[in-house]
């Protein structure tokens, strides 16, 4: 028979997984009679924890935010977990919050628990990638929500700067450097979509529950790095290096993380914007004496023409040439130049 502390731990730890337990649920999965489970949710209320119940077949026992931050129970890994996310932290919690957060549960955590930390910390790094600041309260609202299987709305505003209201199931949330990623179902489009969360604004909670579906793949890394590409910019084009993939890399890092190799031994390098004048910023990168052409439509093209003309009356130099033609085996038009 377990003493009273037990039982009431046990208990805590079930209420913290879960919205909403039936008392018959609670009673089965602890082996205990009602009363029992009674007893121990008092004891729990006299610690603090704010838990209510509610009669009825329908009813049974929820564990409520309280005005102070009870204690909380953690197992090894969800502590791991936590401590590796604040080391990495990408949301703003502020560094000195985060450190000090961090400092509170470390200094808990057994020796072998803390190797595991700075084990996944030293070796497991998500890829870097620009985003916009993503507030703690959104992760923490969609999580709650992909928990519960409760329906959200949100305004979502898209690469092309189009503005939406969206409907959706949710059902995981991804960080990838420094941005955070919601999968859902989309009601309205029924289908499924990959949501960032800085474009996110006005969250909302119906309190209308579903049952999750299927997800369409098991690698949801490879899905996200699919949906964040080029084609959701305004414009869009490829820029083919004679340059081997990894000198590139190590030159530029992670701003060519999606380029690859091609069958010539260069490298395939899709880049994409808003405006047309932010493409110049990676044709700029490129070094000097390394050949490259540029795949893109007529519109981009156009352009770069006239800002090359701008930069031959600018600083005129024979050596440099213009011309447009397209690539042997492809479709679209190229740029080819030596500027």
């Amino acid at each position: 028979m377990l003493d009273p502390t037990t039982r009431a731990l046990r208990l805590l730890l079930l209420l913290q997984t879960r919205r909403h337990w039936s008392g018959h649920e609670l009673s089965d999965e602890l082996g205990m009679t009602p009363r029992t489970v009674r007893r121990d949710v008092e004891r729990l209320r006299v610690l603090g924890y704010e838990i209510t119940s509610t009669p009825g077949t329908d009813g049974g026992y929820q564990l409520k935010p309280s005005k102070r931050l009870p204690p909380l129970l953690l197992d090894d890994d969800e502590a791991v977990s936590i401590a590796v996310g604040l080391r990495m932290a990408t949301v703003t919690l502020g560094e000195k919050t985060t450190l000090s957060a961090l400092v509170k549960l470390e200094q808990m955590l057994a020796p072998h628990l803390r190797r595991r930390v700075a084990a996944l910390q030293n070796y497991a790094n998500p890829t870097v990638r620009s985003g916009g600041p993503v507030e703690a309260e959104v992760v923490a609202e969609l999580a709650l929500a992909c928990r519960d299987h409760m329906l959200v709305r949100f305004h979502y505003v898209s690469a092309q700067d189009v503005q939406s209201t969206r409907h959706v199931e949710p059902h995981t949330l991804m960080a990838d450097g420094t941005r955070w990623y919601l999968i859902c179902w989309d009601i309205d489009r029924a289908n499924w979509r990959t949501f960032r969360l800085d474009r996110l604004t006005k969250l909302s909670r119906t309190g209308v529950r579903f049952t999750p579906r299927p997800l369409p793949t098991d690698d949801l890394t490879e899905w996200i790095t699919a949906s964040d590409t080029t084609s959701s910019y305004r414009y869009e084009a490829v820029i083919h290096l004679e340059w081997p993939l990894t000198e590139l890399q190590q030159r530029l890092g992670g701003w060519v993380s999606r380029a690859t190799a091609n069958d010539a031994g260069g490298t395939d390098w899709p880049i994409g914007s808003n405006h047309l004048p932010d493409l110049l910023y990676a044709l700029a990168w490129i070094p000097a004496g390394v050949a490259w052409t540029i795949t893109a439509d007529e519109e981009i093209r156009e352009f770069l023409h006239r800002f090359g003309a701008r930069l031959a009356v600018s600083a005129p130099n024979n050596e440099n040439t213009v011309k447009t033609e397209p690539r042997r085996g492809q479709s679209s038009a190229c740029l080819e130049t030596n500027i």
